[in-house]
């Protein structure tokens, strides 16, 4: 008789399980693309119950990866889990959030790109850099996710990528945490803004590259400001954030 092989009894051996997770982490987060595209679309609405089974059927998976997809998305601030009820969709943010999402942002963000200004090192200087030309390449804002996740992904990085440069963990852990690119896009493209946005980054980055806090400071707080007015006409007037409620 053969010796017995784990894998002839259904039980992967360790080459079987480096193959398997690969395959698991794609799917998982397929699907966390998948269902974070229907909250950014509104196809969840806002404020909506989130069903696990519903969304295992719709999207023909397990319910394994839906819970995983969903634990990364209340992490990112874009569902959330009530005792009892299961996850919702978080609401839209009313025009005093959005007031206050870019209070704390103008309270963190100057300083963080004064402290890049003066910290950063010469390879996140060069990742800096790298980020403004991706941007540069991308389509402006418009339409549904899928058409500008890349270029809301890029506005993460960068913002992100200057409080790492501040050398400040818990500056740059607080940046991170305000999610303020996925709070803005799933609350209007503001159609036309992606060039603007552009071009005040690369004044931040010229501004942290010259070694100038003062100055990188007063760029980011340009870009702030210029970017809450955005929100406040849609950009072109057409899509103003809803009245505060």
């Amino acid at each position: 008789m053969p010796p017995h092989s784990p894998s002839a009894a259904g039980v992967p051996d360790e080459g079987d399980e480096r193959s398997v997770a690969p395959v698991r982490q794609a799917l998982s987060d397929s699907v966390y693309e998948r269902i974070k595209a229907m909250v950014m679309d509104h196809e969840i609405a806002p404020g909506a119950r989130v069903g696990i089974e519903s969304l295992a059927r719709a999207l023909r998976v397990s319910p394994t990866p839906v819970r995983e997809a969903l634990a990364r998305l209340e992490s990112d601030g874009l569902v959330v889990k009530r005792a009892l009820s299961g996850y919702r969709a978080t609401e839209l943010l009313t025009r005093q959030g959005v007031e206050e999402l870019f209070e704390m942002r103008l309270l963190l963000e100057p300083r963080a790109a004064a402290l890049a200004a003066e910290n950063a090192t010469e390879a996140q200087l060069d990742g800096l850099e790298r980020i403004v030309e991706e941007m540069q390449v991308q389509p402006s804002p418009n339409g549904r996710y899928a058409s500008y996740r890349d270029f809301a992904a890029l506005d993460q990085r960068f913002h992100e990528a200057i409080g790492q440069a501040a050398h400040r963990p818990l500056l740059a852990d607080a940046v991170e945490r305000l999610h303020a690119h996925l709070h803005i896009f799933r609350l209007s493209k503001v159609v036309g803004a992606g060039g603007p946005t552009v071009a005040e980054h690369e004044r931040i980055v010229r501004a942290v590259l010259r070694r100038n806090p003062e100055r990188a400071a007063e760029a980011m707080t340009e870009h702030l400001t210029r970017s809450m007015e955005r929100q406040h006409d849609g950009g072109d007037g057409s899509a103003p954030v809803p009245p505060t409620r």
